[in-house]
């Protein structure tokens, strides 16, 4: 239920496709063998390349141009590792099991989402006043879970067994349609105001610990709500201002402009793709960019052209 910006669920594949495709000696190292033959490095690259070649390409060209405008560093990563700990609690293994990560693929993920993160909100402004108002708007923290159905009729039902003494994650199990239910068992760790759909905060800030709701309709379903917990947050304003201010750009931010804006980029690194094979793997990402630009950006975009074009005959 948390914002993110571009989905990245092929960071761990990509990581395994780059570490295949060093040099020419390398690739032809054996990885496994076995009565029936052997397996090189360049075997598993081929292999990976005919399946996921054009989005793991993708993504590693992602990675480098936003890698060479922006810094993340590995204090960023693992603040942010920490902070979905947290939030995630003992299910964070399996959630992150369930995507097809390690912890430290699970990192690369994080450092691709980061860089994004800061070529999106790189023009972005937030006043003192709005952080200032949204710490006192977060100051209370509660750690809740839910069960999330389609109908009311099945969420009374939810309801009910949860008050009959039943284990709330064996019924999140059972019934939730949010697929992270099977392993988190509804769990949503500690979150503020403002990070939820307002209809379920609304009800969750306001019920006492350890009740089961009445359900909750918002654009997800039903929700049947529990809080196990409250706090107050100890860091002061000045610890979580810049926290504050990344998430007010973030909430700001016209995620539309991110596919564009990497596009260009992309445009300006000039790539010369030569394994015949991945030609083509950017063509659908630079179209879809295309179709993302607003008039003011296609204009400018021409402009540039123009420019290029004048530069280069000027050069001849």
């Amino acid at each position: 239920m948390k914002k993110t910006v571009l989905t990245l669920t092929l960071a761990a594949s990509v990581l395994a496709l780059g570490a295949c495709s060093g040099d020419s000696d390398k690739n032809s190292e054996v990885i496994a063998t076995s009565k029936v033959g052997d397996i090189t490095q360049n075997d598993l690259y081929e292999e990976m390349k005919s399946s996921i070649g054009d989005q793991a390409f993708q993504l590693l060209m992602i990675e480098k141009v936003l890698a060479d405008k922006y810094e993340v560093s590995k204090d960023e990563v693992n603040t942010q590792l920490k902070a979905d700990k947290e939030q995630y609690g003992e299910s964070f293994e399996a959630m992150i099991a369930q995507q097809g990560y390690t912890e430290e693929s699970y990192k690369k993920f994080l450092e691709l989402n980061l860089l994004q993160e800061k070529a999106l909100i790189e023009d972005v402004k937030v006043t003192e006043e709005e952080i200032k108002a949204e710490y006192e708007n977060i100051k209370n923290e509660i750690n809740a879970r839910h069960v999330l159905v389609a109908d009311e009729e099945t969420a009374k039902k939810v309801k009910a067994e949860l008050e009959s003494g039943k284990d709330f994650a064996e019924v999140a199990k059972e019934y939730s349609t949010e697929e992270a239910a099977q392993t988190s068992g509804g769990e949503l760790g500690w979150f503020g105001k403002g990070q939820m759909v307002p209809e379920f905060e609304k009800v969750a800030f306001g019920l006492e610990k350890n009740v089961i709701s009445e359900p909750v309709k918002s654009e997800f379903g039903y929700h049947v709500i529990e809080v196990t917990d409250t706090r107050t947050i100890e860091k002061s304003y000045e610890d979580k201002k810049a926290e504050i201010e990344k998430q007010l750009k973030l909430e700001k931010a016209d995620q539309s402009k991110l596919l564009p804006k990497v596009a260009k980029m992309m445009k300006d690194a000039k790539i010369e793709i030569k394994d015949e094979d991945l030609k083509t793997s950017l063509d659908q990402f630079l179209a879809a960019a295309e179709e993302q630009k607003t008039p003011a950006e296609d204009a400018e975009a021409k402009t540039d052209t123009t420019e290029d074009a004048e530069a280069t005959e000027d050069e001849k």
